[in-house]
């Protein structure tokens, strides 16, 4: 009987989505099976309290697999997963994308369990970040690539660059050469991912900026439609990022920024980097560079030592930097990080600002999406019938069109949080 492939569940970010594709490839390489890989997320005390659950679900369901943990909860408390009894093996962030690793646990349940149970090396010594060839996922029309992991800020809510490590950037000509690789095999759109985006070159020859690697993509794989990046730090953002955001159509008009507040005080006491004009001016100067850009952001409510006065100044910014797609994290205290310990505001406020923060977030989007009726978009076609605008808004269509194609569309309504279309025919 052919032993099952391995079971992956993964919790958080895109970035650990992209691992577990590179994971999945690695454990078939090795002949891995009857495994189940939990991907978890240290982000916040609940996303941890979520992986344990998700843990026991899985072993309930997968009574004989060998079960395995790793992500940054894992990286960041692996003690805590190994002393589940449902977990067979912790293995860290590190470990997790390195073939000899799957090579030694593709030996079966007998090898894994005369092993040390926790496999977690230091991640503030690893010093390189490899580019991790995968075909994509998702979709067959958007591919996801890994250029930059760990951060060197020290937020004080933040535990992912103990996760994660200190920040590490993929080679500008190992990025274009996947790139190509990706175009070549059909896919029409390109998103560039990592921790801190805008670090990265930092630690590369001649400390090229993340401008530098845009402008290069698009010089060298003319054929790539559309580059799309995630999440940037706005402060950081370099003169050839701006000059691409100016110039360059395939580079689309949609950045979501990591604001997460928008008074100064708590900025500072984040150990953020900008003020509150910092991220107004940005929104500003790159609204003026492309007059179609949209903006998401992350939000935090509740921060520890935030008044309602320092409230309204994050909700006021959401309109002053007109946020079109929100993230709302309602604050909860992370054990180890500096702002743990800081006066902490009551759970009932957190909650409602967190509602505020929605509120008005969905109405920006309503107001977006009322913009855009009798427009012609250009739409990448995640699935028949749902595809994307250039400013990542969602298109849903009666009739299945061709997966995976840019077609053009023009916009006759909108209905929830989707904008609804009818194909042009060209």
């Amino acid at each position: 009987m052919t032993a099952q492939p391995p079971k992956f569940t993964t919790l958080g970010c895109r970035l650990n989505a992209y691992e577990t594709e590179a994971m999945k490839e690695l454990s078939a390489q090795a002949g891995m099976g009857n495994a189940v890989i939990v991907n978890t997320c240290a982000v916040t005390a609940e996303a941890v309290r979520k992986a344990r659950q998700e843990i026991r679900k899985l072993r309930r369901d997968n009574p004989d697999a060998t079960l395995i943990v790793t992500g940054c909860a894992a990286q960041t408390e692996p003690h805590t997963f190994a002393a589940m009894a449902e977990v067979d093996m912790v293995i860290g962030n590190t470990e997790k994308m390195q073939p000899e690793t799957w090579a030694r646990m593709a030996k079966g349940p007998d090898f894994i369990g005369e092993t040390e149970k926790v496999q977690v090396d230091d991640i503030m010594s690893v010093t390189e970040t490899a580019g991790h060839l995968i075909d994509g996922f998702g979709t067959r029309s958007r591919a996801y690539v890994q250029v930059q992991n760990g951060c060197d800020h020290r937020c004080t809510f933040c535990i992912i660059p103990f996760g994660r490590g200190n920040s590490r950037s993929v080679p500008a000509g190992v990025v274009v050469d996947q790139i190509k690789r990706l175009v070549d095999k059909g896919y029409n759109e390109v998103v560039l991912t990592g921790v801190d985006l805008t670090s990265w070159g930092a630690d590369l020859p001649g400390e090229p900026r993340l401008g530098d690697l845009v402008m290069r993509i698009l010089r060298l794989v003319p054929d790539l439609p559309r580059l799309r990046i995630s999440s940037i730090d706005s402060i950081e953002a370099d003169e050839n990022l701006m000059q691409a955001i100016a110039t360059e159509p395939r580079l689309m008009p949609h950045l979501h920024l990591s604001l997460q507040a928008g008074d100064n005080m708590i900025l500072k006491r984040m150990k953020r980097r900008h003020l509150r004009d910092d991220a107004i001016r940005f929104c500003e100067q790159a609204r003026a560079l492309r007059p179609d850009m949209t903006f998401g952001a992350d939000i935090i409510a509740g921060f520890p030592t935030e008044t309602e006065a320092m409230f309204e100044n994050s909700l006021r910014l959401v309109t002053e930097c007109d946020l079109t797609w929100l993230h709302v994290f309602p604050y909860s205290p992370r054990q180890g990080t500096p702002a743990a310990k800081m006066p902490p505001v009551h759970g009932k406020a957190i909650k409602e600002r967190a509602a505020r923060l929605r509120q008005i977030g969905d109405a920006q989007v309503q107001r977006h999406l009322a913009a855009q009726v009798g427009l012609t978009h250009k739409v990448l076609l995640e699935n028949p019938v749902m595809g994307r605008t250039e400013q990542f808004t969602e298109v849903s269509f009666a009739a299945p069109q061709p997966e995976g194609q840019i077609i053009s569309a023009q916009i006759s309504g909108f209905a929830g949080q989707q904008l609804v279309a009818r194909p042009l025919v060209t």
